[in-house]
């Protein structure tokens, strides 16, 4: 299983928790703030925080969190070790 990771979209810092299956945990501010989950093609959808069930409308943020998710995956960063 991944690791969780942070990504930054201008001045604000996600904390990204992946549940496997193209499925994150978005934490912002210290919070759980949504879920989402890679869709066919391009496309992320974030779930409901009550019924969590997917909604498929398109949204700006979801979409660039997810981007940037991607991005993530292609070029991890190296976390060195401390001897």
């Amino acid at each position: 299983m991944q690791q969780p990771f942070d990504i930054e979209i201008g001045e604000i810092n996600y904390a990204i928790f992946p549940e496997g299956n193209d499925t994150y945990v978005v934490f912002k501010d210290g919070k759980e703030y949504l879920q989402i989950q890679k869709d066919s093609g391009q496309q992320w959808i974030k779930f409901d925080k009550e019924t969590a069930l997917p909604l498929f409308d398109y949204d700006a943020e979801v979409h660039q969190i997810g981007q940037l998710i991607e991005t993530y995956l292609e070029n991890p960063e190296v976390e060195e070790e401390e001897i």
